[in-house]
């Protein structure tokens, strides 16, 4: 028996064994040109879509089942909506002008938000770098990944990594969160198949706010249980954020033994995890909240849970051990309807490529009861506090 294709798989193809050239992810999230061809299959008066795709440098045949409608005595045939997916995953053109423009204007955010000078001077050279060059920034980008941006001059590792991320996605996440713009809702929107609308329920049902965070409940399943992801869009959503995180030096070492207790075939990482020491996030802390009392920092108006457009949230720029660091109060719907947002600051924290994320809140029960604690990394403040391994349970 063929199954009918759920109403939000598109498109359809007008008639059997038409060609139509697609794009899919392949190796580095590449783009990769392929064939594709409608043929019917009868099978109980339904048919099915023959899909030959390309991942991880393997090729395959998803073989996709569809619902047959007459049309002038030929079957029409739906495509699947995971196809679908990764062909709108293509990144959108970016001129060499249009990223320089983008570096200059993070630049600009960082210098009035009383930032690192050196980091200020690394974008704007940066920038000028871009657009001097005689060739495409963004097909270096897309063909030869951070070793070829590397090899520019006055590109290192941080800034090849933003570099990288405007290529694929035609944007960039820093100047968003400098802008005040970027929310867990627009971040999860930047996912192939993900609207506002389901961005939206998947923030309010499952209260998560990174990528990571979505491609570990895409694997336990929490995602499933989201009314809008059927085994079809599961399967696109996971393939699709495995290419975007692998893009990023981060990439699977934070999340490795989150994604293997999920259930998810992943590699270990070959190198481990770079991320700033608990004592530095706590004091980072300490400082943010201290300045954000004094009314001591710059304020920006964020774009979300903001209706009077006012600049309320405080943000701190720092460097140290060779981080770079922004720290913001939580301005999540969560954190608002519990009345935690001054309590939860969300850090952020970048060095040589190495990027990431960890909100610092207050402890209300348990051994660390009145403690600031780095979320997941509760074992490690114990430790600091010299409680016994385990008790920060």
């Amino acid at each position: 028996m063929v199954e009918d294709v759920p109403n939000d798989d598109p498109p359809e193809l007008p008639n059997r064994d038409t060609p139509a050239e697609k794009l899919v992810l392949g190796p580095q999230g590449r783009a990769v040109h392929i064939e594709q061809r409608a043929v019917e299959v009868e099978e109980g008066g339904g048919s099915c879509v023959q899909v030959f795709h390309h991942r991880s440098g393997l090729e395959g045949l998803n073989k996709v089942e569809g619902r047959a409608r007459g049309l002038r005595g030929l079957a029409r045939v739906s495509i699947s909506w995971l196809d679908s997916a990764v062909e709108s995953s293509r990144p959108p053109t970016v001129t060499n002008e249009q990223i320089a423009d983008i570096l200059e204007r993070v630049a600009g955010r960082l210098e009035t938000q009383h930032a690192n000078i050196y980091r200020i001077d690394a974008y704007r050279a940066g920038a000028a770098v871009v657009r001097s060059h005689e060739t495409s920034i963004q097909e270096l980008a897309l063909t030869e990944g951070r070793e070829g941006l590397d090899a520019l001059p006055q590109i290192g590792s941080s800034l090849s990594a933003s570099i990288e991320e405007i290529a694929h996605a035609g944007r960039l996440r820093l100047l968003e969160r400098l802008d005040g713009t970027l929310s867990p809702v627009e971040l999860f929107k930047t996912v192939p198949g993900i609207g506002e609308e389901l961005a939206e329920r998947i923030h309010r049902e499952l209260d998560i706010d990174t990528l990571e965070a979505l491609e570990v409940a895409a694997h336990d399943g929490r995602l499933d249980a989201v009314a809008g992801f059927g085994p079809r869009r599961l399967e696109a959503i996971r393939d699709i954020l495995a290419t975007m995180l692998a893009r990023s030096a981060r990439g699977r070492a934070r999340r490795f033994e989150e994604l293997q207790q999920a259930g998810a075939q992943v590699d270990a990482p070959e190198t481990p995890e770079a991320r700033p020491d608990v004592r530095l996030l706590l004091e980072l802390d300490r400082e943010y909240r201290e300045k954000a009392d004094a009314d001591a920092l710059p304020r920006i108006a964020p774009q979300r849970n903001n209706p009077e457009g006012a600049a309320w949230l405080p943000v701190l720029h720092s460097y140290e051990d060779g981080w770079h660091f922004t720290a913001l109060f939580s301005n999540t719907d969560r954190a608002h309807e519990l009345g935690r947002v001054r309590d939860w600051v969300v850090v952020y924290f970048e060095c040589d490529g190495h990027e990431g994320q960890c909100t610092i809140v207050t402890e209300y029960r348990g051994p660390l009861v009145g403690k600031r604690v780095v979320r997941g990394r509760e074992d490690e403040v114990a430790s600091l506090e010299g409680l016994p391994p385990g008790t920060e349970q």
